[in-house]
């Protein structure tokens, strides 16, 4: 969330792109229109800072509609920071158009989803009981059906999540529908695991543990937050009930994988230390150059002992649902809460917490 890498969120018919400026503590804010319709769901390119994916309703002859498309920002926003908060406030441009997802198969859309790794040609959408590979062709003006499956099952199987697995070589995609996990291979399309049961109510959201490449995160309608070994798929290795009310998003920090965020209906953000199923179960997170030689010491003797789990911290600045929160790719202690009455809250892990928690 520094210059190379701002915070982007939808609201209503437009998308905010929000540059926060950490060692000045200011925040430069551009809008652009999104005049296809109402936004639900936001995806960046991995690989181009410029494009982006949403997902949006549109009510051709009175009938509403869950469509997705592929865009591009206007090049000078693509280096934002420029501005002074109050210039900035004020401009407001237009999103280029490049492909539509979801032409060759009917159906609503609930989200989109890139592939981790490469050149960012290759995007995964969930319409309704339809799971769709996309390829999208030079520039990204063309999107190609390259592969797809469907859920089948009694009654109206519909897709709420996914998330690209950023490990086997980019051939993994998790989804979600009603109460139930799914793993799925892009090679084949062929499912590859299933969660049934995985929450007692419907599932929100999911995230794979960036270190770990059989570790996956789910949250949902029980408030809980769950854990799983995608190998031994039976019961969760872990499982937090901390939120009161809906668990609307959960990520795990893209640097240290104990870090885990959440965002609930209760309006708050939590943030666990899941340091028993992470990929340094024994500690020692800091950077290097932060660490002082008394502190290095004191991190030698507590690594021979296994942390423990915890909540590191609650935040409550949102009045209303919390519906999306994320770590800033620039700086692994930054991340951001987005909740229903448009409020975005920049937040930073507490540096004594930090050292004194993680060390």
């Amino acid at each position: 969330m520094e210059d190379d890498a701002p915070v982007i969120y939808g609201l209503e018919f437009q998308i905010h792109i929000i540059d926060f400026d950490d060692e000045n503590n200011i925040i430069n804010k551009n809008v652009l229109l999104h005049q296809a319709g109402e936004i639900w769901h936001i995806s960046a390119s991995p690989s181009d800072k410029g494009v982006l994916a949403t997902c949006y309703n549109k009510t051709p002859d009175s009938r509403v509609l869950a469509c997705a498309a592929v865009w591009r920002m206007p090049e000078e926003l693509e280096s934002v920071g420029h501005e002074s908060p109050d210039d900035s406030a004020s401009t407001t441009q237009t999103l280029e158009l490049l492909c539509q997802l979801g032409s060759a198969a009917p159906g609503n859309v609930a989200c989109v989803t890139w592939e981790p790794m490469g050149d960012g040609k290759k995007v995964i959408s969930l319409a309704d009981n339809h799971i769709l590979l996309w390829d999208l062709q030079e520039s990204s003006n063309q999107a190609v059906l390259a592969g797809s499956a469907s859920l089948e099952g009694k009654g109206q199987l519909r897709f709420t999540s996914g998330r690209w697995s950023p490990h086997h070589n980019c051939t993994q995609v998790a989804t979600a529908n009603d109460t139930t996990l799914r793993g799925w291979d892009t090679r084949s399309m062929s499912q590859i695991y299933c969660i049934e049961n995985a929450h007692g109510q419907l599932v929100r959201d999911l995230d794979f543990n960036p270190n770990k490449q059989y570790y996956l995160a789910s949250c949902g309608d029980d408030c809980k937050v769950k854990f799983w070994d995608t190998r031994n798929v039976t019961e969760p290795v872990r499982t937090l009930e901390e939120h009161s009310h809906w668990v609307w998003s959960v990520r795990y920090n893209h640097s240290h994988d104990q870090l885990v965020l959440t965002g609930s209906s209760d309006s708050r953000v939590i943030l666990s230390n899941m340091v028993s199923i992470s990929s340094e179960p024994f500690g020692h997170l800091v950077d290097d150059d932060d660490v002082s030689d008394q502190e290095e010491h004191h991190a030698e003797e507590k690594s021979k002992e296994p942390l423990q789990d915890n909540v590191i911290a609650t935040y409550e600045e949102h009045e209303d649902s919390v519906y999306a929160v994320d770590w800033s790719s620039a700086d692994p202690w930054l991340f951001a809460s987005l909740s229903y009455d448009g409020r975005l809250v920049i937040n930073r892990v507490p540096r004594a917490l930090k050292y004194h928690i993680l060390l």
